[in-house]
């Protein structure tokens, strides 16, 4: 039955943007928000690729508007949130920043050091997936402040946290967790909400194909094949966000980093193909990355995760 259930329509006359919709995360959040019954604008840059996303969200009974908006153009930007004030007159409820066009640049370049590769690949990496998203966020600010109400996600990783890949890819998600906070400080009095979400290992169509078949680049070992081979659907972080989205305490956590696995645990929510979602905080998980401590997971309980001020203190500069 394609009729939505009145749990599913739980964002009923809700209006969301997702960038970088064609594929991916981002295509995964659009099918659950538009599937939660909200009004989904989806922007990528590939007419065909977004027709494509468009075509599935109604095929599940949702609605999606598919836009052809580059993200490091400001005048599509522009354009995008001045009709999206002209057809729902103002409104806004959801911007979620994802688009990112870094992955190919980042595994061609895997297993070089940053002296070693053209600096180009920082403007691939961080012009989309950076700078984009503060100028989505100036814009959807500006309806949501006017309305006094409103919730931005935007999509990191731990690669903010630790070195993770190459120079501009940490730097990049870094800036994004700040971004999100330093928003946060100057939108919470407005009734706004800004948070960072770190989706775990997700199996994308671009890792599928760079990471998961045979011919898997230098520098990628198996650990971290293994990793991405049990990762998250591309749904489960718009589970995450639907469920976010209704909560109604939901300032609390208003510029917070927060990890899918913690969404998950909060709200109950299974992946959607039924699995569990991996808890990447849990010490049951972790001694599974130490070749000689992975012995111990076995007997290590689930419930068992790592204290929060430790990631902070694994972060400290000083």
């Amino acid at each position: 039955d394609a009729a939505p259930s009145l749990r599913q329509m739980s964002l009923s006359g809700w209006v969301c943007v997702v960038t970088g919709a064609s594929r991916g995360i981002g295509r995964g959040i659009a099918l659950q928000l538009s599937e939660a019954g909200a009004t989904v604008y989806i922007t990528g840059r590939q007419e065909k690729t977004l027709k494509q996303t468009a075509a599935e969200v109604k095929e599940r009974g949702g609605n999606c508007l598919p836009v052809i908006c580059d993200s490091t153009k400001h005048e599509d930007i522009e354009e995008l949130f001045e009709r999206i004030s002209r057809e729902q007159n103002g409104r806004l409820d959801i911007l979620v920043n994802n688009a990112y066009a870094g992955v190919q640049a980042i595994f061609e370049s895997m297993g070089k050091k940053f002296w070693e590769t053209d600096p180009s690949i920082w403007d691939s990496i961080n012009n989309t997936g950076l700078r984009g998203h503060y100028f989505f966020s100036v814009y959807a600010s500006r309806l949501m402040v006017a309305q006094g109400r409103g919730l931005i996600v935007t999509i990191s990783s731990m690669g903010g946290l630790r070195y993770l890949f190459n120079v501009p890819y940490g730097v990049g998600k870094a800036a994004c967790d700040r971004m999100a906070a330093d928003m946060a400080v100057e939108l919470k009095s407005r009734g706004v909400v800004s948070v960072s979400l770190w989706p775990g290992a997700v199996q994308t169509e671009l890792v599928s194909q760079l990471i998961l078949e045979k011919d898997t680049p230098q520098g990628t070992d198996s650990k971290f094949k293994d990793v991405f081979a049990n990762g998250e659907t591309t749904e489960l972080s718009g589970r995450c966000i639907v469920n976010l989205a209704k909560d109604t305490n939901l300032m609390l956590l208003t510029g917070k980093v927060i990890m899918t696995c913690d969404l998950a645990r909060r709200y109950g929510i299974q992946d959607v193909d039924g699995r569990s979602v991996t808890d990447y905080t849990s010490l049951k998980f972790l001694l599974t990355q130490v070749p000689y401590l992975s012995w111990l997971s076995v007997v290590v309980p689930s419930f068992l995760r790592l204290p929060r001020f430790v990631l902070t203190l694994a972060n400290s500069r000083f």
